[in-house]
């Protein structure tokens, strides 16, 4: 689980965002801090993986903590969560390498989605132990070849999630797989998944059919056709 730390000094605010945290898989809440005091002695000593952080604050602000978590070199990553719009913020955000800015207020999707691209490639990173220069430019830095034409997505998809899925579904081979036993090894929703098994259907990457058991329910049954082809162009 991703351990999470809220650092927001509006009770209401934090409020929000701990029940967005909670709708979305594979985070576990820390704790919840009002001061850049408190958050440093929190991942000073514990394992924190994320912080969701506010900018201003009494006292201290977020940049404060932003300068002594990079200055100490703690090994964490942030999200700024701010009313902050302008263009100086946006830098120094950027400077300090946050992984993601979101400006209050905000919607659940956009919260939805920052989580997800940030687990997804936390997985991702698991997963493998050596990058090649094309890994690194589609699935992280996002510098595509202004020769390669990248095709669109449906709506609702990512490209890191959609390669996160493709890299499992591949090693699976010629086996059989359920939408419960990848959605288990990924870490994501069986809802979402099953948007990324129909557009892997819709271009003849897997092909799935429904087994029947003796009891039950019938199951499906995905498996890889083999004609990896038509995949390259949305990756």
């Amino acid at each position: 689980m991703i351990q999470v730390l809220i650092v927001e000094d509006d009770p209401m605010v934090a409020e929000f965002n701990r029940r967005y945290l909670e709708k979305v898989v594979g985070y576990q809440l820390h704790s919840i801090v009002a001061s850049v005091e408190e958050a440093f002695e929190i991942v000073k000593s514990n394992e924190i993986d994320l912080i969701l952080l506010d900018i201003y604050m009494p006292q201290k602000n977020g940049w404060d903590l932003l300068n002594m978590v990079r200055r100490k070199e703690v090994e964490v990553d942030i999200i700024v969560i701010s009313a902050s719009c302008d263009t100086e913020s946006i830098k120094k955000a950027l400077r300090y390498g946050v992984i993601d800015y979101l400006i209050k207020p905000f919607e659940f999707d956009r919260f939805y989605t920052a989580l997800c691209e940030y687990r997804t490639e936390r997985n991702m990173i698991e997963l493998k132990n050596k990058f090649h220069q094309k890994d690194l430019d589609s699935q992280f830095f996002q510098k595509h070849s202004k020769k390669i034409e990248i095709a669109e997505l449906p709506k609702g998809l990512t490209r890191n999630t959609l390669s996160l899925v493709w890299t499992n579904v591949k090693n699976r081979k010629v086996k059989p797989f359920s939408t419960d036993e990848l959605a288990m090894d990924i870490g994501i929703s069986r809802v979402s998944l099953r948007k990324y098994l129909q557009f892997l259907n819709e271009i003849h990457i897997i092909k799935t059919e429904v087994v029947y058991g003796k009891i039950g329910r019938p199951v499906y049954k995905h498996i890889v056709t083999g004609n990896d082809d038509g995949i390259s162009g949305y990756l």
